[in-house]
């Protein structure tokens, strides 16, 4: 009788401890790039500061700077998108990510999220993307070889005339910040772009270039994170590079 019941505990224990990691794997929230749930019925994140966020009194006294007002219009922003990717180019992320890729650091304190990870992120995809353009490019390249003071001709190949193109002087040259930011002037990004300018009278002497430009690459890193590589790839290509002249 004791060996059947101690037989039983011992089926019973493995059932569960086999039966567990199911359970478990329905109690796990799927992972989501959002932060407010969509059964909530709390204002989405980017539409608002945090209570919790907000400190008890100003830490500065009032400097007397004029309000910079910023887009809160999801419509004007859903154009923006369709000017930048195209036809349903609003329908590319989802709505939190479109604002939090426009959101500088200077925003609200940053309390409502900012774009610095998005644009680390896009920055390596339009570098990589660079460099591949200039290398499969060897149009700018010389294709005649030279031979040397020995008589000796160097050794010509089609795949290696774009290394020629490829210098960080070449690449820094197309990829300035300031053509950045004539390109996020052509989509118009000034209108959707969440920041807070020093002096909202001068925006070029507040950093406006800089800014244009970490944008275009947190939208690039956006895209990334929720499309995947190739899709970020080739919006880099289509929309950065090929306007810059790549």
């Amino acid at each position: 009788m004791a060996s059947n019941l101690s037989t039983r505990a011992v089926r019973s224990a493995c059932t569960a401890s086999k039966a567990a990691p199911r359970s478990l794997v329905t109690l796990i929230p799927r992972r989501s790039l959002t932060s407010t749930p969509e059964s909530s019925k709390q204002p989405p994140r980017w539409s608002y500061t945090p209570p919790r966020t907000m400190a008890p009194f100003r830490l500065r006294f009032d400097s007397g700077r004029p309000e910079y007002n910023v887009n809160a219009d999801p419509a004007v922003l859903d154009q923006f998108y369709i000017r930048m990717l195209g036809e349903k180019g609003d329908q590319v992320l989802s709505d939190e990510l479109k604002w939090l890729a426009v959101t500088h650091k200077s925003f609200d304190q940053g309390r409502r999220g900012f774009n610095d990870r998005l644009a680390f992120l896009g920055k390596r995809i339009v570098q990589v993307q660079a460099s591949l353009a200039l290398v499969q490019n060897p149009s700018t390249a010389s294709t005649t070889p030279t031979k040397d003071d020995f008589g000796r001709t160097p050794f010509t190949h089609p795949a290696l005339d774009g290394l020629k193109n490829l210098s960080g002087a070449t690449k820094g040259a197309l990829t300035d910040r300031t053509k950045l930011a004539e390109l996020a002037q052509r989509y118009k990004l000034l209108e959707v772009l969440r920041w807070a300018p020093k002096t909202p009278g001068n925006l070029r002497a507040s950093g406006s270039e800089l800014v244009l430009a970490h944008t275009l690459y947190a939208i690039i890193g956006a895209i990334s994170l929720e499309k995947g590589g190739h899709v970020a790839n080739q919006v880099a290509r289509e929309r950065i590079l090929k306007p810059l002249g790549f």
